[in-house]
């Protein structure tokens, strides 16, 4: 797969997968907080399947 996300994309979902994964581990907002993994990794990875499956490109590399 390609990436297919930009820089202020993968910012913002490593902040907010951070930010959820803070939140459910001091007890904040319950187990659900977890799920911040997924935005976490997408993140970091910077490849999100749902965009692959929508044809979403938010990275401002040349498409090919």
């Amino acid at each position: 797969m390609k990436v297919n996300e930009g820089t202020i994309d993968r910012v913002l979902r490593v902040v907010v997968g951070l930010v959820l994964i803070g939140l459910a581990a001091s007890g904040t907002v319950g187990v659900w907080g977890y799920i911040g993994v997924v935005p976490l990794l997408t993140g970091l990875v910077g490849i999100c399947p749902a965009y692959a499956l929508f044809g979403i490109n938010t990275c401002p590399m040349k498409k090919t």
